[in-house]
């Protein structure tokens, strides 16, 4: 079954900021398999001109669909997330993210499309901080195998 176009446009909230912890960000950096010092030292970081730890580049992706959680739970939308894989992601930054940033992230559908038989999702994520200083823009696409037939 298609997805519900009538979502484009829809912006959902994140229902609380997200406090990175240095924690957080050298978790991370083990999965991802990044050894730079500059996401588990704060010497480091500091040393390359960070205020603290800095996270990686792909890090927001930990938080930024928190708020279209809401939408993917929406039977009215009408998707299948047992039949959901990733699709792309891509990361605009105004700033790093570091350690002790409370960030605040708003979702918007942005785009639905078929392509063959699968339906094809795009989240646009604005990522600021509590205090509204722009720090990054995340899109990710997410795909429904089968959802367009």
């Amino acid at each position: 079954m298609a997805l519900n176009r009538d979502y484009i446009g829809r912006t959902y909230p994140a229902p609380a900021p997200y406090e990175v912890s240095r924690v957080k960000i050298r978790e991370f950096a083990a999965a991802i398999g990044d050894q730079n010092p500059i996401y588990r030292d704060p010497e480091a970081a500091r040393a390359a001109g960070h205020p603290d730890v800095v996270a990686p580049p792909t890090f927001p992706i930990v938080f930024s669909l928190s708020g279209a959680g809401e939408a993917f739970a929406d039977p009215e939308l009408g998707l299948d997330y047992s039949m959901v894989v990733h699709g792309m992601q891509r990361f605009e930054y105004a700033r790093p993210v570091y350690a002790g940033d409370e960030l605040l992230c708003t979702s918007t559908i942005s785009e639905i499309r078929s392509v063959g038989r699968n339906e094809m999702l795009t989240i646009k994520s604005d990522v600021t901080t509590v205090a509204g200083e722009p720090v990054c823009t995340t899109y990710n696409t997410l795909v429904e195998r089968g959802g367009a037939a």
